[in-house]
């Protein structure tokens, strides 16, 4: 079967094309996993945070937000030693915030799921790209999905990173119109 030529011959990448990228995600656990991994990935390629997922998973309690919530200084130390993620203080200090205020949409809104599909009225977007050269980095939804985080507070979501975020998550569907995947 044809699939985005993005992820190559990859095993990790193939794997994350075929089962997770543009599937829909509504468990928010699994929401914040992403915008904890796309918040680290800021600056790196996704393979190198797809490489080091396992290693997120052991340092961020399995993206339980809830406790990463409340991590303190002592836990932040340990996560600047862990070879196992990406060792950047201030998007270690960020997954803390970013859990913070996650709760505080959950409150606001019952659920992150209830928010974050909110900007689309519980619709998935469907592109029709032929090319990936046509896949923009940024678009309207991921510009005013970037400025409410931010003005919540949120760091590491800007548009470009809320753009791969949306994918991600199902939210957009980037898949090329000929991969047999979509």
């Amino acid at each position: 079967m044809k699939r985005c030529n993005w992820c190559k011959d990859d095993p990790l990448y193939v794997k994350y094309h075929d089962e997770e990228w543009g599937v829909p995600v509504h468990d928010d656990r699994t929401l914040f996993e992403f915008l904890l991994l796309e918040g680290a990935q800021a600056g790196l390629s996704w393979i190198t945070i797809l490489r080091k997922r396992e290693g997120y998973k052991k340092a961020y309690d399995d993206f339980d937000f809830q406790k990463v919530a409340d991590y303190d200084e002592e836990k932040i130390d340990e996560l600047l030693l862990n070879p196992g993620i990406v060792r950047n203080k201030l998007k270690v200090r960020s997954s803390i915030n970013n859990a913070r205020l996650f709760m505080d949409i959950q409150k606001e809104f019952g659920s992150f799921d209830s928010y974050i599909w909110g900007f689309t009225d519980n619709l998935q977007v469907e592109n029709n790209w032929d090319d990936v050269s046509q896949m923009p980095a940024t678009s309207e939804l991921s510009d005013k999905v970037s400025k409410d985080l931010k003005k919540r507070g949120f760091k590491f979501t800007g548009s470009t990173i809320m753009y791969s975020y949306l994918q991600a998550v199902g939210i957009i569907n980037d898949h090329m119109v000929w991969c047999g995947f979509r």
